[in-house]
């Protein structure tokens, strides 16, 4: 739990003015960490009961602290409170104030390898044994902790933060205050090859059969296109974002893209997307603006899935989706509506499956009494 130094500590006044909260009780009162209702252990701590159930939770103890979604049933069990309109609006502004800030060198470690052509921004921090390539370019306030690595004339905007061990291949040209996280590759080459002769899968798209083959091995075609970072995109843990063959890979602004999540080539994702963990996008597929895609979800290749579309989690989307469309229900993935149908359908299955054999097991005495008469 990030804890604020004592000479830093804010005020519950300076808290209410950022979160936009109601307050009640001792503006003055300084804030030194948040907690759980059931985690209170000091006069300074901000428990945080953003919903009824965990406002039931509060202890009763003396000179206790909260921020709430809405009043204390019980005032005199809270000394000070805040009350917020939006609860994880304010949770966003709150957690982002106490959270431990990355530790930040400034300058260039003795450890780190950087090429003579790189050129490195005002006020940058670069850690041990960060590897910068050629023509590369890093921009003002940059923090590449240990062990990045940037390609070959890529371009990392100004007050990115890159944790350790992320890789950033050659072309890629990355906006302004983006956050990549540990272990995360932007500009890996794009799976795609050929064969000199039709593939099964070839065969298999084009007559829905496959005939017998003689593949003489698949032949790699190469990714020169690099990858488009828009600013203020966040690239979760272990994801993988592949460069396009031959334009970019894009990334609209704003967009966020959860740990393990896999984005192929040539793919475009719009504006404010929220992609969640281990959800797989194939090659030249385009996200419009605001797409949602639910936890192990899949778009197929070469579709269009229009803006504010929805997917929900473990469904393969197959086709075209237009926007403001919710699909889901598994693979291939239907419109909410249809996917709801069909698993209420499947719910009444077993109850059919009982009708049916008591009409069979009727039919059965109707004719055994029509042979004995």
């Amino acid at each position: 739990m990030a804890i604020f130094y004592q000479e830093r500590m804010p005020t519950l006044q300076q808290l209410a003015d950022k979160t936009g909260a109601t307050l009640s009780g001792n503006g003055a009162r300084v804030v030194g960490r948040l907690c759980h209702p059931l985690d209170w252990q000091h006069e300074t701590d901000l428990v945080l009961a953003m919903d009824k159930d965990l406002a039931a939770q509060l202890p009763k103890v003396s000179g206790l602290m909260a921020v709430l979604a809405h009043p204390p049933a019980d005032p005199a069990t809270v000394a000070d409170y805040m009350v917020v309109a939006r609860p994880r609006v304010a949770l966003a502004v709150l957690t982002n104030l106490f959270a431990a800030a990355s530790e930040r060198h400034q300058g260039v470690h003795p450890t780190a390898v950087v090429h003579a052509t790189a050129k490195l921004g005002n006020n940058i921090s670069i850690g041990p044994h960060a590897v910068i390539g050629a023509g590369a370019v890093i921009g003002d306030g940059v923090t590449l902790e240990a062990q990045n690595y940037i390609g070959e004339n890529s371009h990392i905007g100004e007050g990115c933060l890159l944790h350790s061990g992320a890789r950033v291949g050659a072309n890629v040209r990355m906006g302004n205050h983006c956050l990549v996280h540990f272990n995360a590759v932007v500009g890996s080459d794009g799976f795609s090859f050929v064969t000199p002769q039709e593939s099964s899968v070839e065969a298999a798209k084009n007559t829905g059969a496959v005939s017998s083959t003689n593949i003489l091995g698949w032949r790699r075609i190469a990714s020169l296109g690099g990858v488009v970072v828009g600013d203020e995109v966040e690239i979760g843990a272990n994801a993988c974002i592949d460069q396009g063959t031959i334009r970019p890979t894009r990334i609209g602004r704003g967009s966020k893209i959860d740990n393990l999540v896999q984005i192929g080539h040539n793919v475009e994702v719009g504006e404010d997307c929220l992609i969640c963990g281990q959800a797989g996008i194939a090659g030249s597929t385009v996200l419009g603006h605001r797409v949602v895609m639910g936890g192990h979800s899949g778009a197929a290749d070469h579709i269009t899935l229009g803006d504010d579309v929805v997917v929900m989690a473990y469904s393969g989307v197959g086709n075209n989706v237009p926007p403001k469309t919710i699909v889901g229900g598994g693979i291939p993935a239907q419109p909410r509506e249809k996917a709801v149908e069909i698993f209420m359908a499947l719910q009444r299955l077993p109850r059919l499956h009982e009708k049916v054999n008591d009409l069979m097991a009727r039919l059965i005495t109707l004719e055994q009494s029509d042979k004995k008469s």
